[in-house]
């Protein structure tokens, strides 16, 4: 029974984060990003208000680190989620999946920095390899579209290195709170943050908005954004957090199976040529940290 509760979980996840890019992509057909985003997370959030209520979880952060959870508000959930769709109006679905799989290696890479973690040989060449790939998957993909995508691609980038900047953070702090404590204000005051910006910045007509966008953004808000969460935290206490993480290997394959069914991207071939270091790069960095120290 439990192996079929992992299997859930997992595939769960898999399906939540890899159907997530293309959510994005629907969404800035017609609507902009930050009223997108802000919308996303006025619906998500009294969900989780009310799931923290049942399950008698606390909405704030410890005393001593409430500021803390005013800056995962900003830098986690505005700053991230709003380039994200905006850097989905120019990049495919399958490459921004593909540049968000790398996190694991940009966590490493800054907990090594930021926090002097000591680093193994097979982690300095996980990173190595994965990170030198991606260069290289992201100039090839810039120089065939004539640099059309590098606002996306940019975007993209500095979303993930903010996300990776919290995590590492949240390490540095000792940030134990619940998963649904971590989510839940922080995205209610993400919503209303981003929807006055979007007011005076964006001017949204709602007349514009196309169903099937506003379809994605209630799956990004209900399903992907909770569910996906959720699925997640509760597969790291089934699984070691080595198994949990191989998500990041699946979900790109996903999202590159929709682009082409829905958009009529094909995966090119340096695409898939690259792929497979880029991935093996990223599992050596996945490496539990105890198992690396009883072979060293």
């Amino acid at each position: 029974m439990n192996n079929v509760v992992i299997i859930i979980l997992f595939s769960l996840v898999s399906i939540t984060w890899g159907t997530t890019w293309i959510a994005m992509k629907i969404i800035t057909e017609t609507i902009p990003p930050f009223f997108a985003t802000g919308i996303r997370f006025l619906i998500a959030s009294p969900l989780l208000i009310v799931l923290a209520y049942y399950t008698k979880t606390p909405l704030l952060f410890p005393y001593k680190q409430r500021w803390f959870q005013l800056i995962i508000s900003i830098f986690y959930f505005s700053i991230p989620f709003t380039l994200m769709l905006y850097g989905g109006k120019y990049v495919n679905s399958s490459l921004a999946s593909i540049i968000f799989s790398n996190m694991p290696v940009i966590v490493l890479t800054i907990s090594s920095l930021y926090l002097k973690q000591k680093l193994f040989l097979i982690q300095k060449i996980g990173i190595f390899i994965s990170l030198t790939t991606l260069s290289i998957i992201l100039l090839i993909e810039l120089v065939s579209q004539s640099f059309f995508q590098w606002k996306g691609i940019l975007a993209l980038l500095i979303a993930l290195f903010s996300h990776a900047m919290i995590y590492s953070e949240c390490q540095k702090k000792c940030c134990n709170v619940s998963v649904i404590t971590f989510n839940a204000l922080p995205s209610l005051l993400s919503g209303i943050l981003l929807s006055i910006i979007s007011w005076f910045i964006e001017h949204p007509h709602i007349s514009l908005f196309s169903k099937k966008s506003i379809l994605a953004i209630f799956y990004l808000g209900d399903f992907s954004g909770i569910f996906g969460i959720l699925s997640y935290f509760y597969l790291q206490k089934k699984v070691s957090a080595f198994y949990a993480s191989t998500v990041f290997l699946i979900f790109p394959f996903i999202s590159g199976f929709l682009d082409n069914y829905i958009y009529k991207n094909t995966i090119l071939f340096y695409e898939i040529w690259f792929i497979f270091p880029l991935f093996i790069g990223i599992l050596l960095t996945l490496i539990p940290v105890n198992y690396l120290k009883k072979n060293k």
